[in-house]
């Protein structure tokens, strides 16, 4: 793609306005909160204190909307700590250009860090830079610091209490994640259908099972209904993908298929009403001729084999799963759910030692994250240095422009750069000309800015473009407050807006960080957690007796994250104005493909494992000893655009087969043929020789 397309493109993504789902009680209660700390400053007669606490407020509240599974108030309360520490810190330096920019810097490029966290820890981080930068204008002596650090900590705290007297949908975002990944197995049920070897992604299973992390405090008093159905969720997805499977289920055409499709439609029929109960916390209500569906046949049922055992598992957990759906919705005592008591979330202090080892992870030059920390924090530096060199006040609306809109990947950055830019524009033209046609006072101020935050929390999920104007707004009420006159805020919020935004993109074209080149990387990713995915559940047909059932969970995690990362990087990769380098679209289309239907195969294969007493597989033991080192050697020759070689596989296989005679092998060694197909397509897909 060409720099043209490629600016084209993120600037109709940055200015599009998307339809969300809208939370006018949350909303209401972060701006509260916003009008406690300015009504209570300004009651208390200090019009500076009272822009002061509403960057606590205002940013202590952001940080709650975003996806994460940590309780909201702890969210409020890290960004109202970290924000008090970098105004303080400001505050001190802010006398001394120089010792500040050198601070600025170093603050910056820790925030910057943050982002091989999480994005959640990389927005928190950014806002402490934004809200470091706004403080070079005020007072600078060390008691004032301290006075305005206290109080933008005051801000967050009041986000925090209020988050806690007053909750909106408690358990909301679990119940919804959990709904999705049901809604989303019924989705799959559905597709099954029509085509046998559908895909499916499973970022709605993932999502599931991070928001069933919990502390141990939680786990006393999370409802019943969030227990089990999620462990539920994830043993539906292979026996919904063995029961539709062509070879090793029912056949494509004729009654059993028919019976299969009757299975499948009630299937997504019982998990998406599943899903409705959770989601809404009532009981499970089913129609009574998915009912009749779900019923075996008197005469005896059409489905035989590795089919009719698939059929009879899914009719179990269905039920299951409409049992632990209508479970009294109160706090219960731990139960079981998954491999362990709880998935018990670590408190704040246990996971120190794992940030610092992620962030170490990202100190290399190839790292896109710390190139994003050294990005920004020389854009942060050379933006103060020139918004202070011009003829405005207020100069440090430039850096905050920047470190707002940079982000880790290219098309983020200049979606932003562009939304931030229009929004601020017509955001400051709206409050600016408000200010000059009716001049308000201060309290009038005060209550125009608490509208605009009420509608930018209420719009967050829209697009950077309103939520920028409406931040925009805010700001120039908020300056209104404390005595800035409009015709200068206008003017400088616009100019240095554009001045921000301006030295961000051409800090990326200057130093970026393409996805591009990270493809054949997140490809050998991928293929290795298939390899290490398929072994695990071969190991287990080899010796059933030492089976362990842990391992294959934890490979498959590891392969749903592979593929997840594959398909994020693969996203960024197409808005990327660089060529592809080394892998053709029709390559990646071809790989992935193949990448799919081995995981697809070995789900089969996992759900038709063998009990601790069946007898071993000799022909299992060796293909899984071959399949490993296989699967490594072909990830180098990926990351080095070599050539693949199966031979030695399609040799275990055969040795496999012949061992096998006419008893067939069963579902194993019908699995691991379409296996070494898969593998065989994938090396087509990326050798450099054709065939």
């Amino acid at each position: 793609m060409t720099w043209t397309s490629a600016l084209k493109q993120t600037a109709r993504a940055g200015l599009s306005v998307e339809r969300a789902k809208l939370t006018p009680l949350i909303a209401v209660r972060g701006a509260v909160g916003v009008a406690i700390v300015i009504g209570g400053c300004l009651w208390l007669g200090s019009p500076v204190l009272a822009v002061s606490a509403a960057f606590g407020a205002f940013s202590a509240a952001i940080a709650t909307f975003q996806r994460s599974w940590r309780p909201r108030p702890l969210l409020a309360l890290a960004v109202a700590g970290g924000l008090s520490v970098s105004t303080f810190l400001g505050y001190l330096a802010a006398s001394h250009t120089v010792l500040f920019v050198l601070l600025l810097s170093a603050w910056t490029l820790l925030a910057g860090l943050c982002w091989a966290v999480g994005p959640v820890s990389g927005l928190i981080g950014t806002q402490t830079v934004a809200v470091m930068l706004v403080t070079v204008t005020l007072p600078t002596s060390v008691l004032g610091a301290l006075e305005h650090a206290a109080l933008i900590a005051a801000g967050g705290c009041v986000q925090a209490a209020l988050i806690v007297l007053f909750p909106v949908r408690r358990w909301g975002r679990q119940r919804d994640a959990l709904a999705d990944a049901l809604a989303a197995e019924a989705d799959y049920a559905r597709r099954l259908r029509h085509d046998p070897v559908a895909p499916f992604d499973p970022q709605p299973l993932m999502d599931a099972r991070l928001a069933s992390r919990v502390t141990a405090r939680q786990a006393r008093r999370r409802p019943a209904q969030l227990h089990g159905p999620r462990t539920l969720a994830e043993q539906v997805r292979p026996v919904l993908a063995s029961l539709a499977d062509p070879v090793v289920g029912a056949p494509l055409e004729g009654p059993e298929r028919d019976r299969v499709r009757e299975l499948l439609h009630a299937a997504a029929t019982v998990l998406d009403a599943v899903a409705s109960a959770i989601r809404h916390a009532r009981p499970v209500r089913l129609p009574a001729e998915v009912m009749d569906i779900m019923e075996v046949p008197v005469t005896g049922d059409l489905l035989t084999g590795p089919a009719r055992r698939s059929a009879a598992r899914l009719l179990s957990l269905l039920a299951d799963a409409v049992e632990a759906a209508d479970e009294p919705v109160e706090p219960t005592g731990p139960v079981t759910d998954g491999d362990r008591p709880h998935l018990l979330r670590p408190a704040v202090h246990r996971q120190v030692p794992v940030v610092l080892r992620a962030v170490r992870r990202e100190l290399r030059w190839s790292s896109f994250v710390l190139r994003h920390a050294l990005r920004v924090a020389a854009v942060a530096a050379v933006g103060y240095l020139a918004g202070t060199a011009l003829p405005f006040g207020h100069g440090y609306w430039a850096p905050l422009a920047s470190v707002m809109i940079m982000r880790p990947d290219f098309a983020q950055t200049y979606q932003r750069g562009i939304a931030r830019f229009t929004g601020t524009l017509f955001g400051v033209a709206v409050g600016g000309g408000v200010l000059a046609l009716l001049h308000p006072g201060q309290y009038v101020d005060a209550a125009l800015a608490v509208v605009c935050v009420f509608l930018m929390y209420l719009l967050l999920r829209t697009g950077v473009a309103v939520t920028s104007a409406c931040v925009a707004a805010y700001v120039v009420f908020l300056l209104g407050i404390a005595g800035a006159g409009w015709e200068q805020t206008v003017q400088e919020r616009v100019v240095l807006t554009l001045l921000g935004g301006v030295l961000a993109t051409l800090s990326y074209a200057v130093f970026p960080a393409w996805e591009t080149s990270r493809l054949r990387d997140r490809l050998a990713e991928w293929l290795l957690a298939g390899g290490r995915y398929a072994t695990a559940v071969l190991d287990i047909y080899a010796r059933p007796a030492e089976r362990r059932p842990r391992r294959v969970r934890e490979a498959l995690l590891d392969l749903r994250a592979a593929r997840v990362a594959w398909v994020k990087s693969g996203e960024r990769a197409e808005q990327e104005p660089v060529r592809h380098r080394g892998l053709s679209p029709a390559a990646e289309e071809d790989a992935a493909a193949a990448l799919n239907t081995m995981g697809r195969v070995t789900i089969v294969m996992e759900a038709h494992l063998p009990g601790p007493d069946a007898e071993p597989s000799p022909g299992a033991e060796a293909f899984a000893a071959e399949l490993g080192p296989a699967v490594e050697r072909a990830a180098r020759a990926v990351r080095e655009g070599g050539d693949m070689d199966w031979t030695g596989l399609r040799r275990r296989l055969a040795e496999w087969e012949a061992g096998a005679g006419a008893e067939g092998g069963g579902v194993a060694l019908r699995a691991a043929e379409l296996l070494v197909d898969a593998l065989e397509e994938f090396a087509r897909a990326l050798n450099r020789t054709r065939s």
